[in-house]
């Protein structure tokens, strides 16, 4: 058995490391697609450039929303 480990410099055999690679590679595209659906729907709720108002607008509308709420 350690013939077969002794060209790896991780310890790993082939056929772990391909496993590894699969877990690892699967990982990584669900934590991507997990940011980029976060970051869709951050910049839906509040986008990060103002618009040509500016970031005034959105003051008034919080402003209008707490009057009718209170």
């Amino acid at each position: 058995m350690a013939a077969d480990r002794s060209g790896s410099v991780s310890g790993l055999t082939a056929e772990e490391a391909r496993t590894f690679h699969g877990f690892f590679m699967s990982s990584t595209i669900a934590y991507i697609a997990i940011a980029v659906v976060a970051h869709i729907l951050v910049w839906l709720w509040r986008p990060w450039f103002p618009s040509e108002t500016g970031y005034s607008s959105l003051i008034e509308g919080a402003k209008a929303a707490l009057t009718l709420i209170g």
